[in-house]
């Protein structure tokens, strides 16, 4: 298997390094003129992940037609409001049987698509690749490390899919495998927006219980809109879903949460982001996940108010505040009530059986 990763930011370069050291082959496309020639001399990306040098087997290019040429498998990481750009860029590469699989965490503000809808609209029908996602908690420093990691891949083509797991599987990362794209890229983008939420909570020293209350009900909310998109409930309970978001919302070496916790310290948005090369995905994020789940008529009030805060300005202790004044109500978000509501009208009154409830909860 050759292999080429397009991004040479802290993620491609992690993965890219991951790739050569199990023995892959491995092209990784960088973009930067200064970060190209920095890796290509020093053998190591020193601008996003530095103290890794690349394996014999990773070479660095700045043409991705050089990159993908052969490539049987090929790993996307770049930000998410650049991917059509990019995608564009592959296209004319890209070869039938190939497999591209997206490591991109975000949705795209203008059409508010998922990057493998964006592939879907990009690549040529004719020569379309199969497409993919890799997702889960997985820090780019830790991998290029070598700490145990465990992932997901998320693709249509199962046997694309299966030979991908195995290829990718070693002592030091598990990959698993499920066909919910549409679940794993939406819990993968939105778990950075509660990131942010997370990091102005540290910064405001409200402790653990508001934490975990906050991963909690921002899970709640990311599966509700991914529901509402065709995802599949059960993905929202694993490694991309509960998974990641515990990761990004507790680890330090998350950007989102490092974003959230110099807001909650006062600092202007403009301020953090000021001379910052890395990326913080739930930035954009939160406003195309704002406007999809106002498009959907999905209730998000965690992403409401993280948008309040990034974008209105709305300090972050009167948006914690709003957030705990809302009505009271169930935890299950009303779905018990509003199931018996439709059946008392379907049966004239009559009250729906436990049974009933049960099933449509997805219990047997």
């Amino acid at each position: 298997m050759k292999a080429a990763v397009i991004g040479g930011g802290s993620w491609g370069t992690a993965f890219a390094v991951y790739l050569g050291r199990i023995g892959i082959p491995t092209r990784l496309w960088i973009r930067e003129p200064d970060v190209f020639e920095a890796a290509r001399r020093d053998r190591e990306n020193p601008v996003f992940l530095p103290g890794h040098r690349f394996p014999e087997a990773v070479s660095v290019h700045q043409e991705i037609g050089q990159a993908m040429d052969g490539a049987e498998a090929v790993f996307v990481a770049v930000p998410s409001q650049h991917c059509r750009q990019i995608y564009s860029r592959m296209s004319p590469y890209c070869e039938e049987g190939q497999a591209v699989i997206s490591l991109t965490k975000g949705i795209e503000k203008r059409t508010l698509l998922r990057m493998s809808e964006v592939m879907g609209e990009v690549f040529d029908s004719e020569t379309r690749p199969s497409v993919g996602v890799l997702s889960g908690p997985s820090f780019a420093r830790e991998v290029a490390e070598g700490h145990p990691t465990a992932l997901i891949l998320a693709s249509r083509d199962s046997g694309s899919a299966g030979r991908l797991q195995h290829r990718l599987s070693s002592p030091s990362l598990r990959v698993y495998t499920t066909r919910d794209v549409a679940g794993v890229e939406v819990a993968g983008a939105l778990k950075n927006i509660i990131a942010i939420a997370a990091g102005i909570l540290d910064a405001m020293a409200f402790g653990h219980n508001a934490l975990a209350s906050l991963i909690t009900r921002g899970l709640a909310e990311i599966a509700r809109l991914g529901i509402k998109l065709g995802a599949r409930r059960d993905t929202f309970a694993g490694l991309a879903g509960l998974g990641d978001l515990v990761l990004t919302c507790t680890g330090p070496l998350s950007r989102n949460r490092r974003v959230g916790r110099e807001l909650g310290a006062g600092r202007r948005l403009s301020e953090v982001l000021a001379g910052a090369r890395m990326v913080a995905e739930g930035i954009p994020t939160t406003v195309s996940a704002r406007e999809l789940a106002k498009k959907k008529g999905v209730e998000m009030p965690i992403t409401e108010q993280v948008y309040q805060v990034l974008c209105r300005k709305k300090p972050p202790r009167r948006a914690l505040a709003d957030l705990m004044a809302r009505e009271l109500r169930s935890e299950t978000d009303g779905f018990e009530y509003k199931f018996q509501h439709f059946m008392n009208r379907f049966r004239g009154g009559q009250r729906p059986s436990e049974g009933a409830s049960s099933k449509i909860r997805g219990r047997p």
